[in-house]
């Protein structure tokens, strides 16, 4: 590490204690409740409490209202997505890709505001309206990536499942329009095409519009938290798999600060310094707004992941407790950031647990 990003890690650890630390965690509201052990060799840390389908949630017991629209101090924040406006777009078929025995894959495109954004669409053979899923993908280098890439394992499983599926590309990846780097680095640009998306496949004919969920996976799980905050009753349920920290610092500090100071050094340059500008960096932390989720979210995440800390995950899933929110932590001892030999046990649990949730 170079002279100067050594002196900004320095900055950071003024800031910041450890990963998953309390500098963005708000107030607790509620202690969370003892984990429980779950079948199949998980560690399943789960809650009784429920939200209801559609919206809304009955915490402590009575409804209670949205929380108050936090300030938009920053385009580039989990607030100004709050108050943004989505309608999607047309949804057009650039090529068919494939045809199984139970699905049709095609490339597709579709609008992000301004934006036109790339991605896969799986649809179930027949005439819907089917439930249906958007995929957020991991990091994986745009120089690099190819058009629904990360993520086939679950892409294929869904659809088979009776799923429509749309993965996302994002912007600045494969055939999508390019993407500013401060939308790289803060990640936002990224949530407005995820919700974007959920608006696209509301908007065809075969897919039920009240029945839709989101799946994302390291980064995308970040991204999945972003949307949940920003726009509670977008959909009816999330799954996240191994995924990032939901404090940004935390995942600046992991990859950023050590791997691309000069992205960090742009990013400060424009914000100003986690010491000078806290709360543009809280509001850039989903755990700091996790009591507007009104949805159920599963957790997965395992013992051995070297890329995400599962402490992570744990920590995300005591703040969302501590929130009211009805989440799920399965947790498998062994298992690394790759999800290979507890992957079947994750998705027919996830393919259950949005069966339920969506009333399939």
């Amino acid at each position: 590490m170079n002279r100067w990003a050594g002196g900004v890690a320095g900055t950071l650890l003024l800031v910041l204690a450890a990963c998953g630390g309390s500098p963005n965690a708000g107030p607790a509201t509620r202690s969370p409740t003892p984990s429980a052990a779950s079948p199949a060799g998980g560690v399943g840390l789960d809650t009784s409490s429920r939200v209801p389908r559609g919206g809304g949630s009955t915490r402590g017991g009575s409804a209670s209202a949205a929380p108050a629209l936090p300030q938009v101090t920053s385009a580039y924040s989990l607030p100004a997505l709050m108050r943004a406006s989505y309608d999607g777009g047309r949804l057009r078929v650039v090529r068919r890709l494939a045809v199984t025995d139970a699905y049709t894959r095609s490339e597709v495109t579709y609008r992000s505001g301004r934006l036109t954004i790339s991605g896969v669409l799986l649809r179930p053979h027949g005439r819907g309206p089917f439930p249906a899923v958007v995929l957020a993908h991991g990091h994986i280098d745009p120089s690099i990536y190819v058009t629904g890439q990360g993520l086939a394992r679950e892409q294929d499983r869904l659809a088979r499942e009776g799923f429509v599926v749309l993965h996302t590309d994002y912007r600045g990846h494969a055939d999508s329009d390019p993407a500013g780097p401060i939308d790289v680095e803060t990640r936002i640009g990224y949530a407005r095409d995820t919700i974007n998306a959920v608006r696209t496949l509301q908007r065809q004919p075969y897919v039920d519009p009240g029945r839709l969920a989101l799946l994302g996976r390291s980064m995308g799980g970040g991204v999945v938290q972003d949307v949940l905050v920003a726009q509670p009753g977008l959909v009816r349920a999330a799954v996240v798999y191994a995924s990032v920290s939901s404090s940004f610092l935390d995942n600046l500090r992991r990859w950023t600060l050590p791997e691309r100071p000069a992205d960090a050094k742009a990013l400060f340059d424009r914000f100003g310094t986690p010491q000078r500008n806290p709360g543009l960096y809280r509001a850039l932390s989903p755990r700091t707004y996790f009591d507007r989720i009104t949805e159920p979210v599963l957790m997965f995440h395992g013992t051995s992941d070297d890329s995400c800390p599962v402490a992570w995950s744990r920590t995300t899933y005591h703040l969302l407790r501590q929130a009211g929110v009805d989440a799920r932590l399965v947790v498998y001892p062994g298992e690394e950031h790759a999800f290979v030999p507890r992957w079947e046990d994750s998705i027919r649990r996830t393919v259950l647990f949005l069966r339920r949730e969506l009333d399939v």
